[in-house]
């Protein structure tokens, strides 16, 4: 296919040249009745491209195909069989997958480090989650996904399952053994789901983890928005193999989906998709040199540990990881990474990706280039001089691997749906969750709806509140009390 050819990216172009004039949404009617001071704040450009998909890029029928020619080279770009566009962000095309996997009451073996997007689906569902715990690295505080082993031992528990959905990489950058996980999955005849929100680049260069649908994984949800060139809320979902129906999960996405999808957001996908074609190999020997060559200078400031593969990847940890993710351990400046975030982002204007108790994460991408990565250590070095406003570090009780997981008692959308009560924190242990408690990010629930609460969770939200942590999700995000369901 012509990788050189961007259909919606012409289309637009086409519509501007032929001089069209819309008696359509969006009002504003390419920026004519925008506010002047909203014009001089986003710039023109932005309106003249915001027009409809349909008798606007495309005419009523669609019949010129440019949003499925866009997919289709976006789809042969990456080696899948199928890619569906989505402006609703990947936390849109998760629940697609998911309910083109298993329908409701059915069973769904899925790692228990999943993102809030992915218990949202099985809110909506109704599906019955198996859960895989992730492998726990109990020196660093730290949930790698799970294990082939873990997911086989679920499926083969759960025969009745309709497939598997594993996060992969992380937040934090650590990646599963999707080539065995997929086998596992496809010995026993179910397909694989693979959140790849943070692997959108992983297609494009060898020295990259590898990506889902290369790994064998049937559905493949990745966030261009995180680590390409695309607006934020952008999304794609790939598909190959039979075991997943592409007219099932192009219908699950338009039941979940937007009737009034932003071109803007589809123009950046096609040009992204371009753009990686023709220059990602060179982009990324860049990137992936930059992000060596920062993470030694960082090693070399006092109290930064800059961890690599010998701390995340081998036995019972994660396969791979992606060097791209500059993930910081600060313990040993006493502070926790929460503050240390807060302050670089107050004194310097550098905002970080991932903080917690003891980490900050810095996400390079191909845009990052030697003048922003010296903002960066110009920032932690200076950190290193101001110490004494920060500490002491408040603890945090990080709760064991046991004491982490939960028993689900009831399915998450019965007890998000049920009666609730809202009760003071110290009353809430030995309850049942009724929404999600997610420090955020990266956005891992630590108590989902239909979880009975232990002491130990409950200590770890409010000892991490108090350290700095956030829980947006949460009624009361101080955590002072907790939504719970009326038991009967």
């Amino acid at each position: 296919m012509d990788h050189s050819h961007a259909p919606v990216l012409e289309a637009l172009a086409a519509y501007q040249a032929t001089g069209q004039t819309p008696f359509t949404p969006p009002g504003h009617k390419q920026g004519r009745g925008t506010d002047k001071r909203v014009l001089e704040a986003l710039g023109e450009s932005v309106f003249r491209c915001d027009i409809l998909a349909t008798s606007g890029l495309d005419d009523r029928t669609s019949s010129h195909g440019v949003l499925e020619e866009a997919q289709a080279l976006m789809a042969d770009a990456v080696g899948a069989k199928h890619t569906f566009f989505s402006t609703c962000g990947s936390s849109l095309s998760v629940k697609s997958a998911m309910l083109s996997v298993a329908g409701p009451h059915e069973k769904l073996v899925v790692g228990r480090d999943a993102h809030k997007s992915v218990i949202s689906g099985l809110i909506l569902s109704g599906q019955e989650p198996i859960w895989v715990r992730p492998q726990w690295d109990p020196d660093l505080h730290l949930a790698h996904p799970p294990s082939p082993q873990g997911v086989a031992d679920a499926l083969r528990a759960h025969p009745d399952a309709k497939g598997a959905l594993v996060t992969s990489p992380t937040p934090y950058g650590t990646c599963a053994d999707l080539c065995a996980i997929a086998e596992e999955c496809h010995r026993q005849g179910k397909p694989l789901i693979v959140d790849e929100a943070w692997g959108a680049h992983l297609p494009f260069h060898p020295s990259l983890p590898t990506w889902a649908m290369d790994a064998g994984a049937d559905v493949c949800v990745t966030s261009v928005h995180k680590m390409g060139s695309a607006l934020e809320q952008t999304s794609v979902f790939h598909l190959q193999g039979d075991l997943v129906d592409p007219d099932v999960l192009k219908a699950r996405e338009d039941l979940l989906g937007t009737t009034s999808p932003s071109v803007l957001l589809y123009a950046a996908l096609d040009g992204w998709r371009r753009q990686m074609v023709e220059q990602g190999h060179a982009l990324y020997d860049r990137a992936l040199a930059l992000a060596d060559a920062l993470r030694g200078q960082i090693e070399q400031l006092d109290g930064y540990h800059v961890h690599g593969r010998d701390d995340f990847c081998g036995p019972d940890r994660a396969d791979d990881m992606d060097p791209l993710q500059v993930i910081v351990d600060i313990s040993a400046l006493g502070v926790t990474g929460y503050r240390a975030a807060d302050w670089l982002r107050a004194h310097h204007g550098v905002n970080l990706h991932v903080s917690d108790h003891r980490r900050i994460s810095a996400q390079l991408t191909h845009a990052d280039n030697d003048d922003t990565a010296k903002v960066l250590v110009t920032a932690l070095a200076d950190l290193t001089d101001h110490l004494d406003d920060l500490r002491p570090a408040p603890p945090v009780d990080i709760p064991s691997p046991e004491e982490l997981t939960l028993e689900q008692v009831v399915l998450p959308r019965d007890a998000f749906f049920g009666p609730t009560e809202q009760v003071p924190i110290a009353e809430a242990e030995g309850r049942i969750t009724a929404e999600m408690l997610t420090p955020y990010p990266p956005g891992i629930p630590a108590a989902l709806p239909g979880e009975r609460l232990n002491r130990q969770v409950l200590e770890y939200l409010r000892t991490g509140v108090e350290a700095g942590m956030v829980v947006p999700d949460a009624a009361d995000q101080r955590v002072g009390s907790i939504r719970v369901a009326i038991e009967k």
